[in-house]
């Protein structure tokens, strides 16, 4: 009896979290919708609402944004505002440094978040899951030895973190993907184990019949 309720719970728990997690996505772009002139909302036409069309709305906008930037004209247009925005004491840094990270993340040639290795942290007796990124040239030719660049995530928020120069010869390079080893930081370790759990409950269960 007991068996069978963790079985469901173990294939139920993920599906509902996993459609929170998207309701909350979906509902957080349709307030883009907010932003038209209300008679051009489709509940205005339509006479109700279309959950999703907001996050449609939104998604045609980043792809028309790309899209207008790739040419002269679009570039010189994102410069300018973007030269506008770095004018502004505040804004500017808060701007630079997210523009400086997103740019790392998702430009098609970086090396950002390629490997998972482990580190000495927070003491020489301790091990911490790390994501090599890059390391600044300037760095690398001022240090005594070969060193990589570190990225440690915090649990269970792995947005926030820590950034450090270590001894390649001091890392252990780990036969782990990326999105393992986050989903390890934000469930603290649960998600491996109850990945682990949840195999053998099934296997043990298929065994029964």
């Amino acid at each position: 009896m007991k068996r069978y309720f963790i079985t469901g719970l173990l294939i139920w728990v993920p599906l509902g979290i996993t459609l929170w997690v998207l309701d909350l996505l979906i509902g957080t772009m349709d307030q883009s919708l907010l932003l038209l002139p209300e008679n051009w909302r489709p509940e205005a036409w339509l006479g109700f609402r279309i959950p999703g069309l907001g996050a449609i709305l939104t998604l045609l906008v980043i792809f028309l944004t790309g899209l207008a930037s790739a040419n002269i004209i679009g570039q010189r247009l994102v410069d300018f505002w973007e030269g506008f925005l770095l004018r502004i004491p505040v804004v500017k840094t808060i701007y630079n440094s997210v523009k400086q990270v997103s740019d790392t993340l998702f430009a098609s040639d970086s090396h950002a978040f390629r490997k998972v290795l482990l580190v000495r942290y927070p003491h020489p007796e301790a091990w911490s899951i790390a994501f090599q990124t890059k390391l600044p040239e300037e760095a690398a030719g001022r240090l005594p030895e070969e060193h990589v660049a570190v990225f440690i995530p915090t649990a269970p928020s792995p947005v926030n973190g820590f950034y450090f120069f270590v001894k390649k010869s001091e890392t252990i390079e780990l036969d782990m993907s990326v999105d393992m080893a986050l989903k390890t930081i934000v469930s603290m370790g649960v998600a491996t184990n109850v990945g682990a759990k949840a195999d053998k409950l099934r296997s043990r269960f298929a065994g029964s019949q």
